[in-house]
């Protein structure tokens, strides 16, 4: 069923928001579906650092070992996780100012489905030059923003009018969160918690 949800919001994204709405699935069935997403970043992250070597630039392509690649993606993937529910939860919280009284399930699958593209985008890792990655994720940034605008009135059961405030504000809020969790990320590698070594 998760892999046909991935199908369906790609190949037609309003008609599988409602059948995830219809559906009313489990909070274990989505949070099955974030577990296994999750794993795209952070399994493309150590297996290009390691394997294949990021270029940037016109210099020699940059690896990692393979245990500072194995902490940074396990640290990655702990980060994805927590940033899904962290929006799911802001998206909870904010449903009640336009009207909308939504389960926490049903803004965890919102949150879980719009980041789904993002996630995804990590496949671009296996050609890692640098401005490659940053076009595949900056139109997978994009087809998530379009997900949630087709998504919230869709899932939340509000008036389009509103719910394109409603997902603008999420949109806010996921930018957010994508700032701090860059922000944690250099702090830990600045202190030399999460710093990687190269070979």
């Amino acid at each position: 069923m998760i892999l046909n949800h991935l199908w369906g919001i790609y190949a037609h994204p309003l008609e599988e928001w409602q059948t995830i709405d219809n559906r009313h699935e489990s909070l274990t069935y989505s949070l099955s579906h974030i577990l296994l997403i999750a794993l795209f970043p952070s399994i493309m992250g150590y297996y290009s650092s390691v394997y294949l070597g990021w270029s940037i630039g016109t210099g020699a392509p940059v690896f990692l070992t393979h245990d500072s690649a194995l902490l940074i993606a396990a640290a990655m993937y702990i980060a994805l996780i927590g940033g899904v529910f962290a929006l799911a939860y802001l998206a909870h919280w904010m449903a009640i100012t336009f009207g909308a009284k939504p389960t926490f399930t049903q803004t965890l699958e919102l949150a879980a489905y719009t980041a789904t593209p993002v996630f995804m985008s990590a496949l671009g890792a296996f050609w890692p030059e640098l401005w490659f990655v940053v076009c595949i994720g900056i139109l997978a940034l994009a087809y998530s923003v379009y997900l949630l605008y087709t998504g919230v009135p869709i899932l939340m059961h509000i008036p389009q009018e509103r719910g394109f405030i409603y997902a603008s504000s999420v949109v806010t809020c996921g930018l957010i969160l994508l700032v701090i969790i860059l922000a944690v990320t250099a702090m830990l590698w600045t202190n030399g918690i999460v710093s990687p070594m190269f070979t």
